[in-house]
């Protein structure tokens, strides 16, 4: 993202969260290009950008559909016209949960996540007579959700007893999320496939989806087994991405910008803390974040509004009332906690678009 001048009357105060539309076209672009390359349908996490315009964008592009985390997050973008939509969770559905399945069907093309027998009962139960579908969800070593993948058929089979029709396997190789994780994940990813899908045709269950694929294992995924990936992260990149090499810093679409509000030493303060840039920092992360066009600089602390950003010797330091572009570590977080972003293409605020998914979590 190239200087630009945020004092101007365009701009809102700081601190804000801003987006390159040049550089977001280009990461678009290039995923979808990428996945048609290798033959594996793209269905994007729409859980990090959070707004219409954008999946717009990403089904221009050749997107199959959208994926979604939350059911809120599903309505918003149904009602949005984005209506071939998978929910990758597996979601226990109340009463409450079932009326709004129910309508949201109705609407738009869907599907849900599940991982175990009793889940597929309760979800057969609640959807009796709906053409919701379900995708069984295993763990290819990231050990949150999903089922073993040599257990993925007997779940297949409890949701076809309970009335379901079964799409297919799907996980996430969230361990792809460290130093020299990325290849290794993705072949664990598609061995966990593989197995899931040989499960399944063992009782009789041909789902036909094989998905999986995230932001840092995407290069790497098997298109001999996968035939879907949903990555997210890559329409904007964060800290992490450049830190683990998936991409570099021209690839970074989207920052906090924020003013310095004051100084210690070498260290300077900026207003815009863990409200604004999120507090995630895995251990193997250089800091809380970092500052775009200085590389040597680094956040050292987060407080709620606050922070720290440590500039080593050599490096000129910035001036109370400066505006800095802050990266976040984790670009998903950071954005669910904004109203709006603001989009600048060639230097210039060209739109604000509203997070329209923004806090939707059940």
């Amino acid at each position: 993202m190239e200087q630009i001048d945020f004092a101007a009357p365009e701009f809102p105060s700081t601190p804000f969260l801003c987006v390159d539309a040049g550089i977001m076209d280009r990461n678009l672009s290039a995923m979808a290009q990428r996945a048609a390359a290798v033959g594996v349908a793209l269905r994007p996490h729409a859980k990090t950008h959070k707004v219409p315009q954008i999946a717009r964008r990403q089904l221009e592009l050749g997107a199959v559909g959208l994926t979604v985390a939350t059911l809120g997050e599903a309505e918003v973008f149904a009602d949005a016209g984005c209506t071939d939509l998978f929910l990758a969770y597996p979601l226990w559905v109340t009463a409450a949960r079932a009326a709004r399945i129910t309508a949201l069907a109705e609407r738009s093309r869907l599907r849900i996540g599940i991982d175990s027998p009793e889940g597929a009962h309760e979800l057969g139960r609640a959807l009796a007579g709906s053409t919701v579908a379900v995708m069984v969800e295993v763990d290819s070593g990231h050990h949150r959700s999903g089922c073993r993948p040599e257990d993925a058929g007997a779940v297949a089979w409890a949701a076809r007893e309970n009335g379901l029709a079964v799409a297919g396997v799907f996980t996430f190789p969230g361990h792809g999320y460290g130093p020299g994780n990325r290849a290794p994940a993705a072949a664990q990813e598609a061995a966990a496939l593989s197995a899931a899908s040989a499960s399944l045709a063992a009782v009789g269950v041909h789902g036909g989806i094989v998905s999986g694929g995230s932001t840092p294992t995407a290069a790497s995924a098997d298109a001999t087994v996968l035939n879907e990936i949903r990555p997210g992260v890559y329409v904007f990149n964060d800290a992490q991405q450049v830190e683990l090499g998936t991409c570099g810093w021209d690839a970074v679409a989207l920052c906090a910008v924020a003013t310095v509000v004051s100084s210690s030493g070498r260290n300077v303060i900026l207003d815009a803390g863990s409200k604004v840039l999120g507090a995630d920092q895995p251990p193997w992360a250089t800091g809380g974040g970092r500052i775009l066009g200085i590389p040597e600089a680094r956040i050292i602390a987060l407080s709620e509004h606050h922070a720290t950003v440590a500039f080593p010797d050599g490096t000129a330091l910035p001036r109370r009332g400066d505006t800095l572009q802050a990266v976040p570590n984790h670009v998903c977080a950071a954005v669910n906690l904004a109203d709006e972003l603001v989009v600048i293409r060639d230097g210039a605020m060209i739109d604000a678009w509203a997070v329209a998914a923004r806090g939707r979590n059940n």
